[in-house]
């Protein structure tokens, strides 16, 4: 008797990054699209770096488009998303820790030092149905937070913390 092999499909796409061979698993359905991408349904997301915190949001059926997204809670300590029932339902969200929140970056041509997160319309993806959407927001927060600013905040507070452990 011939034992089965746990095989994973896996697809072959060319990528912002090259060719990438991906599992099929790891493919995340838009039912809606991406706000002005609402024609691409098919994405998965790829690593920029091991272990960084970028990632490319890349279409598995368009090579020359890739989104880069982030985990805003990498470099913010509150961003409240909103997810009402009827995108709940879509996503199939029973709890919401079965939810991954990412962000988009900019990155203006020839300006890196400009880069920022956009906080508008976070990308929230069920990672246990492989279904993702994206979540305008209209609360009065922010709708970027560019990267200089981040930084400067952490600057901010790792000089304060060990100003305080100065004193004590």
């Amino acid at each position: 008797m011939e034992e089965k092999k746990d095989v994973k499909k896996e697809l072959e796409i060319d990528t912002r990054l090259g060719r990438r061979s991906i599992e099929a698993d790891k493919i995340i359905n838009f039912p809606r699209g991406l706000a002005g991408l609402e024609n691409e349904r098919s994405f998965t997301l790829l690593q920029i770096q091991q272990g960084g915190a970028l990632l490319i949001l890349q279409s598995t059926t368009t090579p020359t488009l890739g989104l880069m997204v982030t985990d805003p809670y990498s470099f913010l300590e509150s961003y409240p998303v909103i997810i009402g029932d009827a995108e709940q339902m879509l996503l199939k969200l029973e709890k919401p820790e079965d939810a991954a929140i990412l962000v988009t970056v900019s990155i203006p041509m020839g300006k890196p030092e400009e880069a920022c997160l956009n906080l508008s319309g976070p990308i929230v993806i069920n990672f246990k149905t492989r279904v993702g959407l994206q979540v305008p927001q209209s609360h009065d927060g922010p709708q970027k937070v560019s990267f200089r600013e981040v930084f400067q905040r952490i600057s901010d507070k790792s000089e304060k913390a060990s100003s305080q452990e100065g004193k004590a």
